[in-house]
Parts: C-alpha cells; sequence; structure tokens
C-alpha cells in the first residue's frame, strides 16, 4: 500500500541531526536558530578540527554536515576528506563565497552532495536540511 500524503508529509519533516561549521559565528548562530526552529537538532563547531573531533565522538550522531570552505584550523576539503576517511555515512554540504574549479571539482570527487555559495537564503537551507 503507497504512503499516504499524511504521512508523505510527516517523513518530509523529520527531524534532521545537523552539524553546521563555520568560522563566523554569526553564521553559526543564524543556521542553528533558523533549522532548530524547522524542528531540527544542531550543532555547531568554528573550524573543520572541532567538527572532526565532534564527529569523531559519535559517527552515527549526525544526517548531515554542512561546511565552510574557508576556515584557518581545518577548512572544509580537509575536513571532507577526514570524514570520508571515517566512512561517514550521512549527506555533506559545502557552503563557500567562492571556489575555484579544481576545488569544486575535488568536492565532487569526495561525494559531496551539494556546494551552495553564499550568500545563502534560509529557505534553501532548510529545505536542504529536509531533503537529507
Amino acid at each position: 500500500m503507497a504512503p499516504s500524503v499524511t504521512e508523505k508529509n510527516a517523513a518530509a519533516k523529520k527531524t534532521k541531526r545537523v552539524l553546521y561549521v563555520d568560522d563566523m559565528r554569526e553564521l553559526r548562530e543564524v543556521a542553528r536558530l533558523a533549522l532548530t526552529r524547522s524542528g531540527h537538532q544542531v550543532d555547531c563547531a568554528p573550524d573543520g578540527r572541532e567538527a572532526l573531533e565532534i564527529v569523531r565522538a559519535n559517527p552515527d550522531a549526525f544526517d548531515i554536515v554542512i561546511t565552510d570552505h574557508h576556515m584557518a584550523v581545518m577548512n572544509g576539503i580537509e575536513l571532507v576528506m577526514k570524514l570520508r576517511e571515517l566512512n561517514f555515512q550521512g549527506k555533506i554540504v559545502v557552503v563557500s563565497s567562492e571556489l575555484n574549479l579544481d576545488v569544486e571539482a575535488d568536492y565532487r570527487r569526495l561525494g559531496v552532495e551539494r556546494i551552495l555559495y553564499k550568500p545563502v537564503e534560509l529557505s534553501e537551507l532548510r529545505s536542504l536540511v529536509a531533503e537529507a
């Protein structure tokens, strides 16, 4: 029997577990508030190294990692490479103000689901997480 519209809507509104990684505190807070208000559980990290420590501590804790590319301690590409080494099973999305074609190709080779360019609309962010 096919799922009803109500069942489909309930599945679409399922709470997602999100790790949002960005070196800008203000962007982390806006993303956390927007996604939490949409019913999701959100943790944040200021850089790739801290994000990696969070994921290592509980590899199955997140449905999606959303990371900035440009960060001082460990950038997005390094984080994605480490997540792949850990066999992270969730989706990975990169958000950046700019990427050159080579770096974008590297992300694609690493299986990044989406690349978004800043500024990202909150509605786009919410939709992205809902699809995770």
